[in-house]
Formats: structure tokens, C-alpha cells, sequence
């Protein structure tokens, strides 16, 4: 780097300005999010063998509940797009896989601790829904909560920590940068 550039060189940041501790620090809690994700999974396939009994009660308090429940999602997010066409479940899961690519790239770059933890839930659970696809043509969905008699959409592990990870990179992007103190200066 030249000097008077304006950038620094660090030994502790990589290229794009990450440290690699974020990046590694991503990339493990994609890793115990996936291997959750597949674990939850098994767990309800073949221990539980949810696919025959189809619904187990959890927990009730009043109006409020939590259920197991099957649900087979051939669609993405709540069901959208979903076929049954031979190529369907496979174009969602490349499509699935380009994303966690793009995303492992910002994760390369990420400058914070929040940022590199929502992407790795986001990529994590992208590729837990991308082994479902690929292994049954289908998401296994089976967290089934309820309200009032109204249920939300069946999701999984997965699925949670996507919406968990989404939802911490909107929080980071509407906050405001925090202040070192050379930037006082």
C-alpha cells in the first residue's frame, strides 16, 4: 500500500478489510448451525418418525402452543414457489447455493462481530435447507406454533436462523456506525 493513500495495513485484517478471526469466527457458527439444523432433523425423521404419527403435542399454555408437526415444504420461504416439477427442488437448491456463495463472500469483508455471527446463520441454514432438498426434494419443516387457534408457518432449524440472521443484518444496517476513538479525533 502506498503511502498517504489513506488506508492502513494491519497484520490482524485480510483482504477487504476483515479480520479473519470474523470470518473464521462465521464460519463455525455456520458449521453449528447446519450440523443443529441436520441433527433437529434427524432427530424428527428417525427417532420421532414424525412422518407417520404427523403431529406431536409440546406444550400448551392457555391459547398459546408449540407442536411438532410434518410438514414436507417443496416451496421456499412459507411455501412460496413451490412444484413438484422433476427440476423444481433442484433449481431451488442452486439457487440456495449461489446465494450462501454471495453471502460467504460479505462474510469475507464483514467488519463486526454481528454481522459475521447473522451471516453465518444465514448461510448455515441455507445449506441445511440445500441438503433437504437434494436428499428428499423436499425441506423438512416441523415446528408447528399456534396462537389464539392461528398457526404460523411450520418452519425448522434452519429456517429460524435464517430469519434470526436476516433480521440481525437489518438491525446492524439501521444502526449507527459506533465510534472509535480516532474517529473523535
Amino acid at each position: 500500500m502506498k503511502a498517504g493513500s489513506g488506508e492502513t495495513l494491519s497484520p490482524r485484517r485480510g483482504p477487504g478489510g476483515s479480520a479473519p478471526g470474523l470470518f473464521r469466527l462465521g464460519l463455525i457458527f455456520a458449521a453449528v448451525i447446519f450440523v443443529f439444523d441436520q441433527l433437529s432433523k434427524w432427530f424428527v425423521l428417525d427417532v420421532v418418525r414424525l412422518p407417520e404419527v404427523q403431529n406431536i403435542p409440546l406444550l400448551a399454555f392457555g391459547p398459546f402452543g408449540l407442536d411438532l408437526t410434518m410438514v414436507w415444504n417443496r416451496g421456499v420461504t412459507f411455501g412460496l414457489f413451490s412444484g413438484d416439477g422433476p427440476w423444481n427442488h433442484l433449481i431451488l437448491a442452486g439457487l440456495a447455493v449461489a446465494i450462501a456463495v454471495f453471502l460467504l463472500r460479505w462474510l469475507a469483508r464483514a467488519e463486526g462481530r454481528m454481522v459475521a455471527l447473522a451471516l453465518g446463520a444465514v448461510i448455515g441454514g441455507a445449506f441445511g435447507n440445500v441438503v433437504d432438498r437434494v436428499r428428499f426434494g423436499a425441506v423438512v419443516d416441523f415446528v408447528d406454533t399456534y396462537a389464539w387457534g392461528w398457526h404460523w408457518y411450520v418452519f425448522n432449524v434452519a429456517d429460524a436462523a435464517i430469519v434470526c440472521g436476516v433480521g440481525l443484518l437489518l438491525l446492524d444496517a439501521l444502526l449507527p456506525p459506533r465510534r472509535t476513538p480516532k474517529d473523535s479525533v
